[in-house]
């Protein structure tokens, strides 16, 4: 019997799979470019931020406004979101929220005075608000289960890398916030371009099209037609469930365990600490005595940390699982907030070595936080919502980050000078513990199961970790 030879080309099916892969990746790192204006017009106050200050003459109050501005748009933004998602389609939020980028980005870079770069901020947070909605619901309706996290998370990976260009731009530009903020229009037209090639959310097209529309997206990303017709059956099986939509579907006993999970990541995300280190780096480092050029080069690291971590998570998210990834890492970001804590707690400026500790302790904070929780959040929601209210609910879920986060950016200075930086870290290393405690509770894996399966569990009351 004759042998097919080690050299022998890749058979059709094994061309087809990597032709379905590639698919894939394509219409996650595209629709990712979301994801990095997202970090990019987050993350780029921190460098901007202080020669704003001396131009307009801002004070306290005015730098927390200014930084804030992005925050009450991503808070319309996730209210307007769900409605968008889910009248228009998935893709269709992802290029509104292209277009509103760009518009904001050309404000931004050309505005005249603090209230009109204000109302630049809010805009650009309308669309940071669509899109930390939209994306990930897109990207979580396209992927076959033993991919999704790794392609959902790159999402995040992208906002990271988003943060760490805002970072370099505010290095390199320190004295030119307006190109930091005009650099933003690239991605955004990208974005605008690249979402205009993509398909739609088969999901989505099931349930506005019927079964042919969703039958011809699915075939350009799954590797054969029995897998197609497995996906379109459950999907069938799933869309026949009695059930309302919208806000008041969210009332269903049966989907409390989901609700919790969900929502509390996403509010754990936020009120641990990370954006506050993010947006006040600088002024942390600098209140430990380092220089304004050595404080914003310091940031650059923290940027490249949080990209390499997320990068690691992606990587982990399907081979370990979500909740495990969580579980093993926050007690590492407590730790680091309560050496931080520790630094700073004779009030006065670190010196020598403690200052080194005080740079350890920031790269190692958003290490452990910045490669669990950041990773997670953007997964979880489209994850465990059920396809009747997903849009609405991940709406929901994307509201409470962005509500936090606006609590966490007004207060962040405010609580510095009450509880002093000491206090305030401590506080933080509290609520990371919290949030370990509250990820074994009441966090289940999803790694691995179908949308289909984990919308099962729910209505048979089997997902569910321990509350």
């Amino acid at each position: 019997m004759s042998r097919t030879p080690a050299t022998a080309s890749p058979s059709p099916a094994t061309g087809t799979d990597r032709s379905h892969g590639r698919s894939l990746v394509t219409i996650a790192v595209v629709s990712a470019l979301g994801g990095l204006l997202f970090g990019y017009d987050t993350g780029i106050i921190s460098g901007a931020l202080p020669t704003i200050a001396d131009d307009f003459g801002l004070a306290d109050a005015g730098k927390e406004l200014v930084t804030s501005a992005i925050l009450v748009g991503a808070i319309l933004g996730a209210c307007l979101s769900s409605r968008i998602a889910e009248r228009l389609g998935r893709r269709q939020a992802v290029i509104w929220a292209a277009a509103i980028f760009s518009t904001g980005a050309v404000l931004a870079a050309i505005a005249p005075e603090v209230w009109t770069l204000g109302i630049a901020r809010l805009i650009l947070g309308l669309a940071v608000g669509l899109a930390s909605q939209a994306v990930p619901l897109y990207v979580a309706e396209l992927a076959p289960p033993t991919r999704r996290g790794g392609l959902v998370v790159t999402f995040q990976l992208a906002i990271t890398l988003g943060i760490l260009a805002a970072y370099l731009s505010g290095y390199l530009l320190s004295e030119s916030w307006r190109w930091m903020f005009g650099l933003g229009l690239l991605p955004a037209v990208a974005l605008l371009i690249g979402m205009s090639a993509l398909p739609e959310s088969p999901r989505w097209l099931f349930t506005h099209r019927g079964p042919e529309a969703a039958r011809a997206v699915l075939a350009r990303v799954r590797p054969d037609s029995s897998a197609v017709e497995a996906e379109l059956g459950r999907l069938a099986e799933t869309a026949a469930e009695a059930g309302e939509r919208g806000l008041r579907a969210l009332r269903a006993r049966w989907m409390r365990p989901a609700l919790i999970a969900g929502i509390g990541l996403a509010v754990a995300s936020q009120v641990t600490g990370i954006n506050a280190i993010i947006y006040y780096a600088p002024t942390i480092l600098g209140d430990s005595g380092f220089g304004r050029s050595a404080a914003m080069l310091t940031t650059v690291g923290v940027g490249v940390v949080n990209f390499l971590m997320v990068a690691l998570g992606i990587w982990l998210v399907d081979r370990i699982g979500r909740r495990r990834l969580l579980l093993v890492l926050l007690p590492g970001a407590v730790v680091c907030l309560a050496a931080l804590a520790a630094v700073f707690m004779n009030g006065q400026t670190p010196q020598g070595g403690s200052r080194w500790i005080v740079v350890l302790g920031v790269l190692g904070y958003i290490a452990f936080n910045g490669g669990s929780l950041s990773v997670v959040v953007w997964l979880a929601g489209p994850e465990m919502f059920p396809l009747k209210v997903r849009a609405v609910a991940v709406g929901v879920s994307t509201f409470a980050v962005w509500f936090v986060d606006l609590i966490v950016s007004l207060t962040t200075l405010s609580l510095t000078s009450s509880l002093g930086v000491s206090g305030t870290f401590w506080l933080y290393a509290a609520i990371n513990a919290l949030a370990f405690l509250f990820v074994f509770r009441c966090v289940p894996e999803t790694r691995g199961r179908s949308l289909e399966d984990i919308e099962g569990a729910l209505r048979t009351g089997t997902f569910r970790a321990m509350c």
